[in-house]
């Protein structure tokens, strides 16, 4: 049994979480041996993905910071795990552990990486299951040709039926993560057909569910892919001394890459030596309600990362703006619940006439409460972290804006603690619809029997958390407010429509 900070090198242990395995083609196994992987249990996780590749004349050839600074700028997405691979001659090697990307890399097990222009990274955020140094990401995974190093963002449906296949065709796993399925299904078909495009496109193309995806190959190659329905971002940039691909567009700018474009939905791109030199649509989508999560704009993504065409500033900007249309109210000021609240806060003051101020202060050393995979630590987390500003609130009628009710917990404490700083009344405005229904493809939302909306009226949610009145953004609304975006959007997770899987989350989880 490993520690979280301990280590596999070729065999040997060590303290610094590091593998090293070299490139020989000359070594022949029996089906694959594959190496670390990702993920857990329960519909897999949001996350993390940055890929960068240097020109050979780069002045400084360390794949391995790039990667990390682009790691740092989308800690958000995932906190538990952080994990990097690069290429190095005729090896890749990847390090990974768990908890920040600062820590993981903190000290001099940066500097441990060699000398390299090609290189993964990946932040893990596990909605499901064990959250173990064994289900970091990226993971090697080794055939009888080659080795890729992968990383993956999302969630596959059919994962057990795949797993089930592979295993009887005599191929052997380490982990409970779909992820390790993609990358042996990967790996198989490579090795069997004898190109690694090829063998891409045939295995994703068996794939149900959101996936994006980057890899190195032996050949010094990162690829990027993102699924037919384009559930997560996925986006390229570049500078003078080569190309990234990152999974928002605020990794690009603090890594010193100019936007180029998305990756568009079914679109593998391949990258090498500093260049773009392969682009190519190679999955189709056949779901026409299927496409972006919408909660990217709600919550996932920064506000400085625009995704699709559209400013995700601005998404949250008009989601404030349409509530305010929908929802107007007879109040003294408007607050928003920092972090994710505050630019709808700032549509609905500028829509509504209603001076914005701030109400609350934020500790910023405690991580975002959604974080947390269990509740104890999310409602403790609420707590610690957001202290209301007396001096703001006291005396006046307030609209507090944030950007979801999923149990209601945050949202009573929040009210309650704009109470007791002198509110005389709240009335809290939400920038997405009820949460109605289980996502199946990587957004973590809680069982539908543990989600407020599914158990009380819009009245009765409004008593439970203390509010003064409650409004929700309408389905229509918020899709209004994203209109700009170029793709269609998911919301099944609101509406429920055309989701074709169905049942408990615990049934789509690989059991050790």
């Amino acid at each position: 049994m490993k520690s979280d900070n301990e280590v596999e090198c070729c065999g040997s242990k060590d303290n610094v979480t590091t593998n090293f395995h070299a490139l020989d083609k000359s070594v022949t196994q029996t089906g694959l041996a594959l190496y670390e992987d990702c993920q857990t249990r329960k519909p897999r996780e949001y996350c993390a993905l940055f890929g960068v590749s240097l020109k050979p004349d780069a002045p400084n050839p360390e794949s391995a910071g790039v990667t990390y600074n682009g790691l740092l700028a989308l800690q958000h997405r995932g906190q538990e795990a952080a994990g990097i691979a690069v290429l190095h001659g005729n090896g890749l090697y990847c390090q990974k552990g768990m908890g920040l990307v600062s820590e993981v890399f903190g000290g001099d097990k940066l500097r441990r990486f060699p000398s390299s222009r090609t290189a993964i990274g990946h932040t893990r955020y596990s909605t499901t299951g064990s959250n173990t140094w064994e289900n970091g990401q990226p993971f090697v995974t080794e055939y009888l040709t080659g080795r890729i190093a992968t990383a993956h963002n999302g969630n596959i449906t059919n994962a057990i039926y795949l797993r089930e296949k592979l295993l009887s065709l005599g191929l052997n796993f380490t982990a409970t993560s779909d992820s390790e399925v993609i990358s042996s299904l990967i790996a198989y078909y490579t090795m069997k057909i004898g190109s690694i495009l090829d063998g891409i496109k045939y295995a994703c193309d068996m794939l149900r569910g959101a996936f994006c995806l980057v890899l190195i190959t032996g050949d010094n190659q990162v690829i990027a892919l993102r699924d037919p329905t384009g559930f997560r971002p996925l986006c390229l940039g570049k500078n003078e001394h080569g190309v990234a691909v990152a999974s928002e567009s605020c990794a690009l700018d603090s890594c010193g890459y100019s936007f180029v474009r998305d990756v568009k939905p079914g679109e593998v791109v391949v990258l090498n030596n500093g260049k773009i030199v392969h682009e190519e649509i190679i999955l189709r989508n056949n779901d026409r309600d299927a496409g972006l999560c919408i909660f990217e704009y709600v919550y996932f993504a920064r506000p400085d990362s625009v995704i699709d065409g559209l400013s995700v500033y601005e998404a949250r900007y008009n989601m404030g703006k349409i509530l305010s249309e929908e929802y107007p109210v007879d109040a003294e000021a408007v607050c928003g619940v920092p972090d994710s609240g505050l630019e709808a806060a700032i549509g609905y003051s500028a829509a509504s006439g209603i001076p914005l101020v701030p109400g609350f202060a934020k500790n910023r050393y405690i991580g975002r409460s959604f974080i947390y995979p269990v509740q104890s630590q999310r409602e403790n987390a609420v707590n610690l972290k957001l202290n209301p500003l007396s001096a703001n609130v006291a005396g006046k009628r307030v609209v507090l804006v944030d950007d979801s009710i999923v149990r209601g917990t945050t949202s009573g404490n929040l009210v309650r603690a704009l109470k007791r700083a002198g509110a005389t009344e709240v009335h809290f405005r939400v920038s997405s619809p009820p949460f109605l229904f289980t996502c199946h493809y990587g957004t973590d939302i809680d069982d539908e029997k543990n989600l407020i909306a599914n158990n009380m009226s819009l009245c009765d949610i409004c008593k439970q958390i203390g509010a003064d009145s409650l409004g929700y953004i309408s389905i229509e609304g918020l899709k209004r407010a994203c209109a700009s975006s170029r793709l269609n959007f998911c919301a099944k997770c609101f509406s429920g429509e055309r989701d074709i899987v169905r049942g408990h989350k615990d049934d789509l989880e690989v059991k050790q």
